[in-house]
């Protein structure tokens, strides 16, 4: 037993913290042990001392917010959860990595009462905390008087080595340090192991002086095994500096206790062994027995629990107050929390005249409808990597957010896509926000980790993705987005559009705002589209529709999305006129298409008429509506808009020729594929 200079209970809290995290692998046979016993410490700390929480009302509005960025730890923060009565039994910890539990492999916030945020990709969680940290200071610039401090909170966040070594680390924690953003406090588990081994195989910066170049307050803290007063001293601290944000680095022994495996990589990602967890138990003093907590451990939980219903009781009384004082802005905060949108809110958005409006780029409307939105949905708030005069997405009258003006409501990420995603995450995991944020389609690869977890995690993140196509021009291939809209389509719970006129875009983001758990991309042109007769935002709010309709059967159909869809509205004039009835299909979004019943399916897309699709995209994912594609194989080229699109056969004069040719086809080879003939499993299509 090591010469602890706490009171005895302290360590025993501490070490029965260790004991269950460890239990967790041990019972499933995989996961991670030793970061949660190296930190123990700061769990017990944070659960005890410094937090506000409420297990019996996880989402109170006053709580702090705690994010664990280094997610293959999450047997510690179920430990935490299960002391402090979240509803995680000892049966669910039992249950640690099994289909169906509680208690996953890595953090999930739709599934387990305690978790903001779903972590595991490293970096994403310490990322997502800027954006908490973000929305407490909005909010509290936005509703806080003298007298009621309604948004009073700080985020915590334990994090590892691997967590600072992401780049989308350095982009969020950079954009924190030039915000000020002073109630964001990180402890950083410097433990110097990877799962390679010591950090010293590939990590050997000073990260303390990265992060105070950062402009974050900086602190170290050599020993919390054999006390935990420098700790708390250095948390104190910490709450006191309000114009930095802080990070302690906490020297910890990763898989302390383990006499065989404590200090090494072998504690990292594998259970201890049945042998080993019972010596590491008896150097603790505790039993050999699974999720065991001795009684007068509990009792400190359980007085922690005690003090913050106080608390609780407390901020709803102040809230009471609030109300009484403030009753149209309390109003507001429980409307938003709601996740309720304002009464006719998406009936403002454009609806587009031709003849009357004028033909512009789809970035363009897209502005229109922000503009449309901003004004009435007070929570609507975003921003751009730096790209803000090309995507359009700066509001008409608003405040830009920054460190001496925490009302704002426009961000500025600044080049950082990886980390906006991130942080919009946060952001909207806060409760009360609905984020969006901005860059072209081509990079939006830097940040397909954070739309990945805007989807899994059922965030409503709104993503505006500008120069969508080869269309952009001069730019060239490195700007021209070819593959992108088949990654973003292919990730389950996303809508991604692809609005062709201004009534597709009022389409796409009426779904965005109405959506409550998926995420939007819309993917919007540079280049100016034309309206369509038979556009309208009923329509495209079905995915896909018949834009130009025939007199009878269609002898060819014409399945397009985005500017292509005006090349084919060209191409079917002229296909008509030479004795071929051709309709026109726009597919905006082909997940909502998808999403619709089949009989309206089958009435846009029989399946069994000569049908093209033309995208200037990737050809897969097109192969289940239509029988040939015109399509992107090949990276763009540098050039004028028209003349790229030209060289690549996106004009109506190739449309025409490749739609005869493929009409001749069936003539001369039989019947036409039906489509539509095949098997489709329901249960392997995600609800939205």
């Amino acid at each position: 037993m090591v010469d602890y200079k706490g009171p005895a209970l302290e360590l025993k809290c501490v070490n029965t913290i260790r004991a269950v995290s460890a239990d967790q692998p041990e019972a499933a046979n995989s996961g991670h042990p030793g970061a949660p016993m190296g930190c123990a410490p700061m769990a017990y700390l944070l659960w005890t001392e410094l937090m506000k929480y409420s297990g019996s009302d996880p989402k109170w509005l006053g709580r702090d917010r705690f994010v664990l960025s280094n997610g293959h730890a999450c047997a510690l923060q179920y430990t935490m959860l299960h002391l402090t009565k979240y509803g995680l039994t000892k049966e669910d910890l039992g249950q640690f990595r099994q289909l169906g539990g509680p208690t996953p492999g890595h953090p999930e916030c739709f599934l387990t009462s305690g978790v903001e945020v779903c972590t595991g990709p490293l970096g994403m969680g310490i990322s997502n905390a800027v954006g908490l940290a973000m929305a407490e200071t909005h909010l509290a610039a936005t509703y806080n008087t003298p007298d009621h401090k309604i948004f009073d909170n700080f985020t915590y966040v334990i994090c590892g080595d691997g967590c600072l070594q992401e780049g989308v680390s350095a982009e969020s924690c950079s954009l924190a340090g030039h915000l000020g953003l002073g109630k964001l406090i990180v402890f950083y588990d410097d433990n110097n192991i990877t799962i390679d081994g010591d950090t010293e195989l590939s990590f050997t910066e000073d990260t303390q002086k990265r992060y105070e170049s950062y402009g974050w307050h900086v602190q170290q803290v050599d020993d919390v095994v054999t006390q935990l007063d420098d700790l708390r001293a250095a948390v104190k601290t910490a709450q006191e500096t309000s114009d930095k944000p802080s990070i302690i680095a906490i020297k910890t022994v990763i898989g302390y206790g383990s006499p065989g495996k404590q200090g090494t990589h072998g504690v990292h990602g594998a259970p201890l062994g049945k042998d080993e967890l019972v010596k590491t138990k008896e150097f603790y003093g505790l039993p050999d027995e699974m999720f065991h907590v001795p009684d007068d451990v509990q009792a400190v939980f359980d007085e922690a629990i005690k003090k913050n219903d106080t608390k609780v009781a407390e901020w709803k009384a102040l809230f009471e107050a609030y109300k009484a004082a403030n009753a149209e802005k309390a109003a507001e905060i429980e409307r938003r929390f709601a996740g309720e949108l304002p009464a006719g809110l998406v009936d403002g958005l454009p609806k587009f005249t031709i003849g009357e409006d004028k033909d512009l780029a789809t970035r363009k409307f897209s502005e229109q409808c922000i503009n449309a939105i901003s004004p009435n949905l007070i929570e609507f708030v975003g921003g751009s990597a730096d790209l803000t005069p090309s995507n359009c997405t700066r509001p008409k009258d608003i405040v830009d957010y920054q460190k001496d003006a925490r009302e704002g409501r426009y961000y500025r990420f600044g080049v950082r896509e990886h980390g906006m995603g991130a942080v919009s995450n946060g952001l909207y995991a806060y409760g009360g926000m609905r984020p969006y944020c901005a860059t072209f389609l081509t990079f939006m690869q830097y940040m397909l980790g954070a739309v990945r977890l805007s989807a899994l995690s059922r965030f409503p993140v709104l993503y505006v993705f500008t120069h969508d196509s080869i269309g952009l021009g001069e730019d060239g291939p490195t700007h021209q987005p070819v593959e992108h809209l088949e990654q973003l389509r292919a990730i389950p719970n996303l809508y991604c559009f692809r609005p062709a006129d201004s009534n597709e875009m009022s389409a796409a983001y009426k779904v965005a705002l109405e959506s409550k758990s998926t995420p939007t991309c819309i993917a919007a042109s540079r280049s100016t589209v034309k309206g369509l007769y038979g556009s309208s935002v009923e329509k495209a709010s079905k995915g896909g529709y018949v834009a130009v309709e025939t007199d009878g059967t269609a002898d060819l159909i014409l399945v397009s999305s985005g500017s292509e869809v005006g090349f084919c509205v060209e191409a079917a004039k002229n296909l008509t006129a030479a004795g071929i009835k051709t309709s026109v299909v726009s597919m905006p979004c082909v997940d909502l298409f998808l999403e619709q019943p089949e009989d309206y399916q089958a009435s846009v897309l029989p399946g069994n008429i000569p049908t093209l699709s033309v995208e200037a995209s990737a050809p897969h994912g097109w192969h289940q509506f239509s029988h040939a594609q015109i399509s992107m194989n090949s990276f763009g080229a540098s050039g004028p808009g028209g003349a790229v699109y030209k060289f690549f056969g996106f004009t109506p004069d190739n449309i025409e020729t490749k739609a005869k040719a493929l009409v001749e086809h069936y003539k001369a080879n039989g019947p036409v594929p039906a489509l539509r003939n095949r098997l489709v499993f329901k249960d392997n299509i995600p609800e939205h």
